[in-house]
């Protein structure tokens, strides 16, 4: 940053106070400004082409996309974009999905303020920041094997508390196929019964309800 330039950013989240909280936390900063706040991805990127932020803050769930949605359109209009996902979410599949689709940053609403300045800084400075009790759950889960896509609208159906048959009926597949697919998420996610894989999976951002 030469001198005198202070960081430009863009917050990106469908809660007023929220944006509020965040402009007041980076107006204090002598280094930083915010020039723009949008509460939807298409006015995200309007926004993004008209101020051409250093730094974009981007929730994961906004009223028209995702935020990885968001962050891939960014980076398909401006490559070099970066972009730190700021959200209530802290599963690791959420991180890895994050970081996936180019993200630079991941920090987590109600982590200290600190730690958030920190990483608008890092990642302006062209480095990645990952907070280490985000990236400790990302370590303690490389290892997982990961669901398959049909898996997933298995384990979708479950939580929304359906039956192997009511689940067959609506993916079009035998009770026996859904007894199988079961039986694979519980040994995958290390668990029990159904419903304590409908914890882990929303705990570790594999499947949100709506």
């Amino acid at each position: 940053m030469s001198k005198g330039r202070r960081i430009r950013v863009l917050c990106v989240d469908d809660h007023p106070i929220v944006r509020e909280g965040l402009t007041r936390i980076v107006a204090l900063q002598p280094d930083m400004e915010i020039v723009g706040g949008a509460e939807s991805g298409a006015e995200a990127l309007k926004m993004f082409r008209e101020f051409n932020p250093d730094v974009t803050l981007v929730d994961l769930r906004l009223r028209d996309t995702t935020g990885f949605e968001l962050i891939r359109d960014i980076l398909a209009f401006s490559p070099s974009a970066r972009t730190i996902v700021l959200t209530s979410f802290e599963g690791d599949v959420d991180v890895e999905r994050a970081l996936a689709a180019g993200a630079k940053g991941y920090v987590v609403k109600g982590m200290v303020r600190e730690e958030l300045l920190e990483a608008i800084r890092a990642v302006h400075a062209g480095k990645r920041h990952v907070p280490s009790a985000i990236a400790a759950k990302l370590v303690d889960h490389l290892a997982s094997e990961k669901l398959t896509p049909r898996e997933l609208e298995v384990l979708k159906e479950i939580a929304r508390g359906k039956r192997n048959k009511e689940i067959g009926a609506e993916l079009s597949i035998a009770e026996d196929t859904v007894k199988m697919h079961v039986k694979s998420i519980l040994m995958k996610l290390g668990v029990n019964d159904r419903t304590e894989a409908v914890t882990i999976a929303l705990r570790r951002g594999i499947i949100h309800l709506h």
